[in-house]
């Protein structure tokens, strides 16, 4: 912690100054009971926080002035369009392209036609396990000495499809011979985590938990490791949650002589977003997009602000791109190498939540690991406790969503205006596990509006 006095002419106060100065001024009122309050996790949070309570570890965390790349997603359905719109994008402010593949026979080269690839990071979501595709993609990636990210998540595609992409065996030893490739491979998808409900200590854990089963599974992993995040609405809470999975991270690797840092990519999350007062969207995703950048998040890519209930659409990814535009070039967030360093508050914070979910992830792993846990359907059943006590809130009004639950527009009509259905999808099949659902906190208040429309 940085020590150095600034405005040296002015007498120091301590916190037990502070303190008594604030108790003075709430007249008899129970400081505890009036100013501190706990998060979900646990954490009670003060009014104040100086100096005197820093802890004497210094948190290294590295994040330079140009971490935080604005990416932009194209789900490829026809190659040329994906192409064009690429090329589009990254001559509109986007800095990093995310193409999520689902068809095998899609051409790289003629994806990546004319796309800038010297200082561009490409990054392939794929939703299903193939030798030959990662391949193709990690082949032409050397011949054309470009920078390709494949996302590739096998136990991703079990929290959320309750099934492997074939079997345990299957899936682990087709991932075990990408690994010999020369290109990043490995994904962590924990943004379903905080999408489902899990409180900051869950959702550190349970993601340490996932790189911990690939970290024993796959002997040499010879490139960063990404971590898919999603970012909530707590501002300073998500900032610390950044940096506490980094710093949790980098204490894990080093039982596995793996020698690079995480590789970040934070999206807003889905949960607190809305179908009624739309525009108020852009609010949330701005707000928790500050977090993911000062958080130190790699790279961004914004949610649209009708992403829940339109089809990808133009007007809507130039909208969530500029956004991360103003922050950059018109606040100035990259700018700072290390922008939370030195801030009593945020450095607190990052430490409990590190230090809760650090014993949070020694449980899981005394008690099998994260896979054995979702088999048994242990997290399932704690993210589910969790996001019932978010919704109790939610639904008390306890926990606001303006234009929602808090002066909502009694005129707003959405019923003809969804292409998209914005709601839980029932789809009861037969499953290895009970699958992770992703679930809005406004889903059941927005059905009862949607009902009563005329």
């Amino acid at each position: 912690m940085n020590t150095n006095k600034l405005f040296s002419e002015f007498e120091a106060v301590t916190s037990k100054q502070w303190k008594q100065q604030i108790q003075y001024e709430l007249k008899g009122a129970d400081y505890n009971e009036t100013l501190v309050w706990e998060s979900p996790e646990g954490i009670k949070v003060k009014p104040f926080y100086h100096l005197d309570d820093a802890s004497e570890t210094k948190l290294t965390i590295k994040t330079p002035e140009n971490a935080f790349a604005i990416l932009q997603n194209i789900f490829v359905h026809d190659v040329k369009k994906s192409n064009q719109r690429a090329l589009d994008y990254l001559n509109r402010g986007a800095e990093s392209i995310r193409f999520t593949i689902e068809n095998e026979s899609i051409s790289i080269d003629d994806l990546m036609q004319n796309l800038p690839l010297k200082d561009t990071t490409y990054y392939f979501h794929l939703p299903f396990l193939s030798i030959d595709f990662a391949a193709k993609v990690s082949d032409f990636a050397a011949k054309n000495h470009a920078k390709f990210i494949i996302l590739i998540d096998p136990i991703g595609q079990l929290t959320k499809d309750g099934n492997w992409f074939e079997n345990i065996e299957n899936d682990f030893k087709k991932l075990n011979t990408i690994a010999t490739s020369s290109t990043n491979f490995l994904s962590i998808s924990a943004g379903i985590y905080q999408n489902a409900g899990a409180n900051m200590v869950q959702q550190l854990a349970y993601t340490m938990a996932h790189v911990n089963e690939y970290f024993n599974r796959i002997p040499a992993i010879k490139h960063p490791i990404t971590i898919e995040v999603a970012v909530g609405t707590n501002y300073f809470f998500e900032i610390a949650k950044l940096r506490a999975l980094r710093i949790l991270f980098n204490t894990l690797k080093k039982e596995y002589q793996h020698n690079f840092d995480c590789n970040i990519i934070a999206t807003p999350t889905k949960r607190t977003k809305t179908i009624y007062d739309y525009n108020v969207n852009m609010l949330r995703t701005t707000t928790e997009c500050m977090s993911a950048i000062l958080g130190g998040a790699n790279a961004v890519a914004n949610l649209p602000y009708d992403a829940l209930y339109h089809k990808d659409n133009e007007f809507g990814d130039r909208i969530s791109r500029n956004q991360l535009l103003v922050l950059k070039h018109e606040s100035y967030f990259d700018k700072v190498n290390n922008p939370s360093d030195g801030a009593y508050y945020i450095e607190n914070l990052t430490e409990q939540l590190a230090e809760k979910a650090l014993l949070l992830f020694k449980d899981i792993e005394a008690n099998g690991g994260l896979i054995s846990q979702l088999i048994e359907g242990t997290i399932q059943r704690k993210i589910s406790e969790s996001a019932q006590k978010e919704q109790d809130l939610f639904d008390s009004g306890k926990e606001t969503l303006l234009g929602t639950n808090k002066y909502p527009n009694k005129n707003d009509r959405m019923k003809d205006n969804l292409e998209l259905y914005p709601f839980v999808k029932q789809n009861p099949r037969k499953t290895l596990i009970t699958p992770i659902i992703e679930k809005r906190l406004a889903e059941k208040l927005e059905q009862e509006r949607l009902a009563q429309e005329q």
